[in-house]
């Protein structure tokens, strides 16, 4: 019931998706046909439904357009190319165990994203639910096509379109289990049947070529590896974040864990085995994952149901969907897209973090004024370049003692936290590595500089390091010497095995002291006045 609940759902929904595309409908078949068969037998979620989504079917559309120069044929090839270099990523990610990749895309640069390719993906929609002329994929485009025609709509396709929408988004309020897209579909179709309805003029899908696709290689072109990869990359981004946000959400709703590692190699799967179908890229949606879980799915055994269903349907039953209104399809994606603008959590981060409300509104002018596929690439490389920041300038602390005991912590967060006499203990609240290594060198020189009292001992403790590099090492070397030339003792505390490692192979022990094992700072600050300390640097 589950695994028909969600054909129902998708048969519609993947006609309108290839639209969006700009791929021939049936092709929007072909993608739930094997894609949901791959996903089942690799991927690790139990609910979540693999298909053609909104964001990538516009960021397919917006870039491919210019590339085919009008020739649906070398479209359709370029876009299951595309497809298949989104395998091929998936699945070197998944050779590298990069499953942790989502996670370098922050939230707030996900709300932005998705608010503006919400929009975008609105604006694109509007000319077919107006019955005008489209034009173009781009934001600017859609509205300037719109201003243009909009006094020129066409009145029974805009009457027909919002009162599909208006079912649709009430459906999905009222009655979340039902399959409120196909009776949508199956009520506009029956429509369509009335005698005298043609001589309105409202456009329609056309004829639909039956029965399933040929298995072939995808042909392209050396020349279009350079406007083919980047979209791919961006069409991986999408997909894999999405579905992976969705997978999470399903698992924990039914207390199971997904594998990142596996979900790259389900999405890996799903692509290529598209790409020979001669679909177009896809991923892991909300809107039907949601469908199938509503529906009771509880194994993937669902999805392959809901592709038993797909050939079912390009065998028998493509004749029905020849008078399938364009307008209907347009209320499809739009109501598809409604979950995109969370406008709450854009409300959330402006009262809790100005810095984090200013960078989603970045993207979200980003999306709009470059499009789905430069915003998408452009919020990667900002996420990055926000981690870069935060852990180039990372925040560094003095520590404090707790009175009567062996806790330390910073002295600025915590007010019962005690300095010791004559000891400098500091904490760097990030990995040290090579672009932060002469920040936190600069931080403690200015500290120990403003220091009045005599100093015994500095701590450098490096409890948020599990792993330092070449330049960090020799930076701790330096501080140590230098430190040592004034008369203060230096030691690192909280060292992990991997750090002390790789100093025992530069042979630091001589100025960092033991690094047999790891020590507490309450060792050293205790161990400081003990004459005959085993673990006073070797000269």
């Amino acid at each position: 019931m589950a695994g028909t609940t969600l054909a129902a759902y998708a048969v519609p929904s993947s006609i309108a998706y290839a639209q969006l595309a700009g791929m021939p409908v049936a092709n929007g078949l072909y993608c739930y046909l094997f894609a949901g068969l791959a996903y089942a037998l690799f991927g690790t979620s139990r609910q979540l439904a693999v298909g053609p989504t909104s964001a990538v079917a516009l960021t397919l559309a917006s870039t491919l357009g210019a590339i085919a120069a009008s020739d649906p044929a070398r479209y359709a090839a370029l876009a299951s190319t595309t497809a298949l270099f989104v395998g091929l990523i998936s699945l070197g990610a998944w050779a590298m165990r990069w499953g942790g990749i989502v996670h370098f895309i922050s939230e707030t640069v996900l709300t932005g994203f998705k608010i503006g390719a919400g929009l975008v993906i609105a604006a694109s929609q509007f000319p077919m639910l107006l019955g005008i002329p489209r034009s173009g994929h781009d934001f600017s485009g859609a509205l300037a096509g719109l201003a243009q025609n909009i006094l020129h709509a066409h009145l029974p396709s805009l009457v027909l379109g919002v009162a599909a929408l208006a079912l649709l988004v009430t459906g999905q309020m009222k009655r979340p289990g039902w399959p409120v897209p196909l009776m949508t579909v199956a009520l506009a179709i029956a429509l369509m049947y009335v005698p005298g309805i043609d001589e309105l003029g409202i456009a329609t899908v056309g004829s639909i070529p039956s029965g399933p696709p040929g298995f072939s290689i995808p042909q392209f072109d050396a020349q279009d590896l350079n406007s083919l990869l980047p979209l791919a990359l961006a069409c991986f981004l999408i997909a894999y974040n999405e579905g992976s946000a969705t997978a999470r959400l399903l698992a924990s709703r039914h207390g199971y864990a997904v594998n990142p590692d596996r979900e790259l190699l389900g999405l890996g799967a799903a692509n290529m085995a598209i790409a020979l179908g001669h679909g177009f890229p896809s991923g892991g949606g909300l809107s039907q994952s949601l469908v199938n879980d509503q529906a009771g799915a509880r194994t993937p055994l669902a999805i392959v149901i809901c592709s038993c269903w797909m050939a079912i349907v390009l065998l028998y039953f493509t004749g029905l969907f020849t008078r399938l209104p364009q307008p209907l399809l347009a209320a499809l994606v739009l109501a598809s897209v409604q979950g995109m603008f969370k406008f709450d959590e854009l409300r959330q981060l402006r009262r809790v973090s100005t810095s984090e409300f200013v960078i989603a509104l970045v993207t979200i002018v980003a999306v709009l004024g470059l499009g789905i596929l430069k915003g998408v690439l452009l919020a990667a490389v900002f996420s990055l370049a926000m981690l870069i920041r935060r852990l180039a300038q990372p925040e560094c602390v003095l520590l404090g003692r707790f009175p009567g005991s062996n806790h330390f912590a910073s002295m600025v967060r915590y007010k019962e936290a005690q300095p010791v006499t004559g000891v400098l203990i500091f904490r760097a609240n990030a990995a040290l590595l090579y672009f932060n290594a002469d920040t936190v060198m600069d931080y403690m020189f200015a500290v120990i500089g403003g220091t009045k009292e005599a100093l015994r001992l500095i701590i450098v403790d490096m409890s948020f390091s599990t792993e330092i590099d070449l330049s960090t090492t020799r930076m701790l070397a330096d501080l140590a010497r230098r430190v040592r030339a004034s008369g203060v003792d230096f030691r690192i505390a909280e060292a992990h095995w991997r750090v002390r490692e790789l100093l025992e192979e530069e042979h630091l022990d001589s100025v960092l002291g033991d690094l047999s094992r790891s020590y507490t700072v309450a060792d050293l600050v205790d161990d400081l006045d003990r004459p005959n300390d085993p673990r006073e640097p070797r000269e």
